[in-house]
């Protein structure tokens, strides 16, 4: 490889016999090679290569005991027979390495343990996507059967809602933007972001984040197409917005999170950007009526209080010492808020009896995290009422293809 980086633009490159190959790679001279019985699991270089050693003779022209050449190796090009990629837990990749270039008619499938098929690359584009399709419907009923299973496990408040592989956006120091395979997953009260996916009970605890699904915000970033093979497949939706973006991948969503900080996915299918949409919707609602209320400690004019977000009685603000109630008001009284930025925040509610806007001004350690918390909150509250309108809001299911 040294000698090849190095020559320069043209290479020769002789090729001969060379009598001491077979010692060099380990083979006797005139041994009878890889045997067809693969049970050993043996290999050697010149049998990964598809190049074999074989000594029998016997699909060959035979040859008399006294002829020098029945006594010679004899080599034969043959297929590798089989290449097995468990596919649960098993991820997809339709990328160039290191760009975000889709591969024209091609995929990779890569199984847990890193195990992979390598650049599958196919014909027409048809026979790509109905590829594409199949293995990914697999894998996703693969990993359904995992939930399954972790879940009886689980008490019932602390269920898996879904999981699945994605790929993050990493910010380089050059501010170049780099995507590493992520496994994400939504269980009980918290999402999930790990390296790898958890296969046993103690892995939950190794997750690299763990965050509150009431403090987090789930965002469609982007949704566009470029004119390709895949559009014809229907794995693709059918927006089309304009290409100045951050980058050129479509099926982005974004997960705030508290401090201002997100993270920022990309998902291989539009399917599966519809799957975690609703599911991530599902798993805030089903976390908001397990909580049932959360409370924050607040500030104002150098009083410390309380504010809680409860999904029956609307908001609350009493005082931290004393616990006297200082206002209360319904969801639906809620018309508008604003803030800073950073720690400052005003409320503005109506009041039911004189009609007039009361504007509430509190102050949080963490703002971002509240402000999720009241649109959890409110989604929720929203979603008990009126099913339908969720689904009517759900920006990658609304424009999805059907088959």
């Amino acid at each position: 490889v040294h000698l090849l980086r190095n020559a320069g633009d043209e290479v020769t490159i002789t090729v001969q016999y060379l009598r001491e190959a077979p010692s060099f790679l380990k083979l006797p001279l005139g041994s009878p090679g890889p045997s067809s019985d693969h049970s050993s699991g043996a290999s050697s270089p010149l049998f990964d290569s598809g190049l074999h050693l074989n000594g029998n003779s016997t699909n060959t022209a035979p040859s008399s005991p006294s002829s020098p050449i029945a006594n010679e190796p004899k080599y034969e090009k043959r297929w590798l027979d089989t290449l097995s990629v468990p596919l649960s837990m098993a991820r997809i990749s339709r990328y160039k390495a290191g760009t975000d270039k889709l591969r024209s008619n091609a995929f990779e499938v890569l199984a847990l343990d890193g195990v992979s098929t390598g650049i599958l690359q196919f014909y027409t584009a048809q026979e790509s996507a109905d590829w594409l399709r199949a293995i990914s419907t697999n894998i996703s009923d693969l990993t359904l059967q995992n939930m399954k299973m972790a879940n009886k496990c689980c008490s019932p408040s602390d269920q898996v809602i879904h999981m699945g592989w994605v790929n993050e956006r990493l910010e380089g120091t050059d501010s170049s933007q780099l995507y590493k395979f992520k496994f994400l997953a939504l269980k009980g009260s918290s999402f999930y972001i790990f390296s790898t996916p958890p296969v046993s009970t103690l892995d939950w605890v190794r997750a690299e984040k763990i965050y509150n699904l009431c403090e987090v915000l789930f965002k469609i970033h982007k949704l566009w197409l470029a004119d390709d093979c895949w559009l014809q497949a229907n794995l693709y939706l059918g927006i089309h917005q304009d290409f100045d973006l951050e980058d050129q991948r479509p099926y982005c969503f974004s997960v705030m999170v508290g401090h201002g900080k997100s993270h920022y996915f990309n998902v291989e299918l539009g399917s599966e950007l519809a799957v975690w949409e609703k599911s991530f919707q599902r798993a805030i609602f089903l976390e908001v009526q397990r909580t049932g209320s959360k409370t924050y400690m607040c500030s104002w004019q150098g009083d410390t209080l309380c504010f809680t977000v409860d999904f029956a009685l609307g908001f609350t603000c009493f005082d931290s010492k004393t616990k006297n109630v200082l206002w209360r008001f319904k969801f639906s009284q809620l018309k508008g808020s604003s803030d800073d930025g950073k720690t400052r925040v005003k409320l503005l509610f109506q009041n039911l009896d004189t009609k007039q806007i009361e504007t509430k001004e509190l102050e949080f350690q963490d703002l971002t995290a509240v402000l999720h918390c009241i649109h959890s909150f409110i989604a929720a509250k929203v979603a008990s009422v009126d099913p339908v309108f969720i689904d009517s809001q759900s920006i990658a299911r609304k424009y999805m293809y059907s088959n």
